[in-house]
């Protein structure tokens, strides 16, 4: 129990207070990726020093896999999620230390505009399209593209066909949804211009309110997908 677990004793912040139980996990990881295309990615990462801690702990249980003669990826992709704000504002100190970006937007919005969204008192607060998470998502997906890595997002934005033209304004390479959410999303990033999109993008990144950037992303999608809306 603790007073306010989202602000706690979460995501790698677990893993590196526990390196046994993390090591086991990491050899896992790394032996299944001998049997087909795996990555590992540290979440809820918040700063630099967790993600060498994290890759020390991986190159360990690499060097322990290959003394053992036990088969591995040594290629297997290593990746943070973006969801704390803080390395959303760093992201271009981090990106050279990974291979990907994926966006958590869940929590990202949740802490970037402190808000529980299962609180009902505070829940019309949290917006996927305020202007903070927007230039958080765009500030990281171009700390990646300078690095050379690609940036993906995952959660709520990720299937939303509403915000799907301004996700590929803003330069994300890769959508993470349920399967159910596949044949929609795939169908409005095919109907979508990537031009039109950017341009719409750039535009929101100027706008001061949550409600103008959403209406101007599904005004895309209307144009390009009335069916699916």
């Amino acid at each position: 129990p603790e007073p306010n677990p989202f602000l706690g004793w979460r995501g790698i912040r677990v893993s590196l207070d526990r390196p046994g139980m993390f090591k086991e996990q990491l050899r896992a990881i790394l032996r299944a990726s001998a049997h087909g295309k795996l990555a590992v990615m540290f979440p809820l990462v918040s700063g630099l020093g967790e993600v060498r801690r994290a890759k020390d702990f991986l190159h360990e249980c690499m060097a322990e896999l290959a003394s053992e003669g036990i088969p591995y990826d040594a290629e297997l992709e290593t990746g943070v999620m973006i969801e704390v704000p803080s390395a959303a504002v760093i992201a271009d100190l981090i990106a050279p230390e990974v291979d990907f970006f994926s966006i958590g937007t869940n929590d990202l919005i949740q802490y970037t505009v402190a808000v529980d969204r299962v609180n009902h008192h505070v829940a019309d607060l949290y917006r996927p399209t305020h202007p903070a998470v927007v230039r958080l998502i765009k500030r990281t997906v171009d700390a990646a593209r300078d690095a050379g890595i690609w940036t993906g997002v995952c959660g709520e934005m990720a299937g939303d066909i509403r915000l799907t033209p301004l996700l590929r304004g803003l330069g994300v390479e890769e959508l993470s949804v349920g399967p159910h959410q596949v044949p929609s999303v795939r169908r409005a990033i095919r109907a979508l211009s990537h031009s039109e999109c950017q341009a719409m993008a750039e535009e929101a990144l100027k706008m001061p309110f949550s409600p103008v950037i959403m209406d101007a992303t599904v005004a895309m999608a209307r144009k390009h997908y009335p069916e699916l809306m």
